[in-house]
């Protein structure tokens, strides 16, 4: 078999085989037989030709078993996991994870930094002092088999295919094939072993996907290679034409999370985190219809259940939980600075993305890799679409350790689009089962 006769193939239209796409993962990864120009004009010929389903089942595949594949065997119960595609203020995994932990399922995650305009899930777990990423394969499984839930780092040896295929993607303009962008997420989710998997894939101006027919199409995409994967699946797209919740930024997101655990969160937040604990419960067969699931979630929200699991996870990865019991303890910026309306209406749209970059700014993501991040740092917003608000009144809080922040102001400023006439948003735009 030879590179250029595969490249010819996809070109032209056709359908690849399952040998030909591990041919050519196989081949690039270990560099031995596709060089990375080869690779790289198979990735635009896939750009512009596409790949069915089972294309992309075959390149998840591949790409997967191109390292280690997490057997979760020995945990006793169904598995299941959440992936958010990434949005400004997504600190969804935080909550959700506890939640149907309390209920029974079994919450076992690996979870990746940000890269962009806010951190990711551990970088802002790392916010507790003591919290450890890296558990053994043993302590991994043995934490879940105790309280339901583990969250910790990938590991080098997941689908390094993966990481050597985004970097040429990243560099040919191929980043934006859904079937590439797909079997990306998927290999990685794969290989982490759940059984139950839900997918948050947002759509908007904060989002990797900004339209909701081209959501549609990798959701769509992502469901299918996990059924044939023998996975029950399910995807919400979810609006993020403004931030989720109201906090942006590492520890800031994370008291959110905690004070969402005790019934005092943002609503847009909690609902879409009871949403996603609903398809998971459904889809691991431990409630009968999503309606229950709602129901159980939102219960274990007011009980309390769901942050005694959330103070069990912490402590068992080494979290000092006194911060979690006192979010007060948490470092706190040098400066919180006001930025005000400068005229009275409702708010009718909020730039997710402006407000992620304008954290970023702040030191609360990272522009590359290796950037050190500021876990104090963020916006905390004071309105939500459809509110109203008037002139002088505040909109947002930047939290900074920086004193000069005047054009950072100006973005989070310029940010909301405020009107003379009441917006109703819509968080879920879509469900694909």
């Amino acid at each position: 078999m030879r590179a250029v006769d595969v490249i010819e193939k996809k070109r032209n239209g056709y359908e690849l085989t399952k040998e030909e796409i591990e041919f050519m993962v196989n081949g690039f990864t270990k560099g031995d037989t596709v060089a990375d120009y080869q690779m790289s004009a198979f990735n635009m010929a896939v750009y512009f030709r596409g790949m069915t389903d089972q294309e992309a089942t075959y390149m998840t595949h591949a790409m997967l078993r191109s390292g280690d594949v997490l057997d979760l065997s020995r945990i006793k119960g169904v598995k299941v996991d959440k992936h958010s595609t990434g949005g400004v203020g997504d600190k969804t995994s935080l909550v959700v994870g506890p939640i149907v932990a309390s209920l029974g399922a079994k919450f076992a995650k690996m979870s990746g930094r940000g890269l962009g305009h806010t951190g990711g899930t551990l970088d802002k777990l790392e916010s507790i002092p003591g919290y450890s990423i890296s558990l053994t394969e043993e302590e991994f499984i043995n934490q879940v088999n105790e309280i339901g839930i583990a969250l910790i780092g990938q590991t080098a040896d997941l689908a390094p295919a993966d990481k050597k295929l985004y970097a040429l993607r990243d560099v040919t303009a191929t980043v934006e094939s859904i079937p590439l962008i797909a079997s990306s997420i998927m290999s990685k989710k794969l290989a982490s072993g759940a059984d139950v998997i839900s997918l948050d894939v947002k759509v908007g101006s904060g989002a990797f996907m900004k339209n909701v027919d081209d959501a549609t199409k990798l959701a769509t995409l992502m469901v299918s290679i996990g059924k044939l994967s023998g996975k029950k699946m399910s995807a919400e797209l979810t609006n993020m034409d403004e931030p989720l919740g109201l906090a942006v930024g590492n520890s800031l997101e994370v008291i959110e999370a905690i004070n969402t655990l005790k019934r005092c969160g943002p609503k847009d937040f909690e609902n879409l985190c009871v949403d996603v604990c609903a398809e998971l419960l459904y889809d691991a067969e431990l409630v009968s219809s999503l309606e229950e699931g709602k129901k159980k979630s939102k219960e274990q929200i007011d009980n309390g259940k769901g942050f005694e699991t959330f103070v069990k996870w912490i402590k068992a990865q080494g979290g000092d939980v006194s911060y979690v019991m006192d979010t007060n303890k948490f470092p706190k910026a040098k400066y919180v600075v006001e930025v005000k309306s400068n005229k009275s209406g409702y708010i009718s749209k909020i730039d997710a993305l402006a407000i992620g970059h304008a954290s970023m700014c702040l030191g609360g993501g990272r522009a590359k890799l290796g950037d050190t991040i500021d876990h104090a740092v963020g916006v905390v917003l004071t309105k939500k679409v459809g509110q109203p608000i008037e002139k002088g009144e505040v909109l947002a809080y930047l939290h900074s350790n920086t004193e000069n922040i005047d054009a950072v102001s100006k973005t989070v400023l310029e940010a909301f689009t405020i009107s003379d006439e009441i917006v109703h948003p819509q968080l879920v735009l879509k469900v694909i089962k």
